[in-house]
């Protein structure tokens, strides 16, 4: 038995489960998700825990008894308390600003800024004069995703470090040229 997969998920209170059909629909105070479930593994709801079980320990159903399990528990933790990403914009004259709720404008030294539109569910917050942008979600892996995409917008210089990269994340910069000696 797979350690992760065995482990219940805890439901905790104002989070509504649904189980139909082989997909399975959470419901929080922050949103409502919905994920399908592969063929073979199955949710059981009672007493206030999911349980995953398996239909047999063959090795594709043992691959994924954990993987549902932790799909799972990311669910119920985005629909109660919601995900986060943040990112730093370094750079002289990099910035950001929001153009209404469903699209950022960045200034990224290019010709042209770059307008970057959300998906729905996404919202973006602009702090720190432009220079960090904090997004926002329910489902933790559309959250993770534009994330993603705004650092490949502009990602960071290996020699300067000008560019997106995320909050606290450690840059190893290149030296630069040595001058040649006489």
């Amino acid at each position: 038995m797979s350690r992760i997969g065995r482990k219940p998920v805890v439901i905790p209170s104002g989070v509504k489960i649904e189980c139909k059909n082989g997909s399975i629909e959470i419901t929080g105070p922050k949103g409502k998700l919905t994920k399908s479930l592969p063929q073979g593994i199955k949710t059981n709801v009672d007493n206030g825990e999911i349980r995953i079980e398996r239909r047999s320990d063959e090795k594709e159903f043992r691959a994924l008894h954990g993987l549902v399990r932790s799909l799972i528990a990311s669910m119920v933790l985005g629909v109660t308390d919601g995900f986060s990403k943040s990112l730093d914009i370094v750079g002289v004259g990099y910035r950001a600003e929001l153009l209404g709720k469903n699209a950022i404008k960045f200034s990224l030294g290019y010709s042209n800024p770059i307008e970057f539109s959300l998906p729905q569910g996404v919202a973006a917050a602009v702090e720190e004069r432009g220079t960090r942008v904090v997004i926002q979600g329910v489902d933790k892996e559309v959250v993770g995703e534009v994330s993603a995409k705004i650092k490949n917008l502009r990602p960071p210089d290996s020699y300067k470090g000008k560019g997106i990269r995320y909050t606290g994340e450690a840059l190893k910069l290149k030296p630069g040229k040595a001058g040649t000696k006489k």
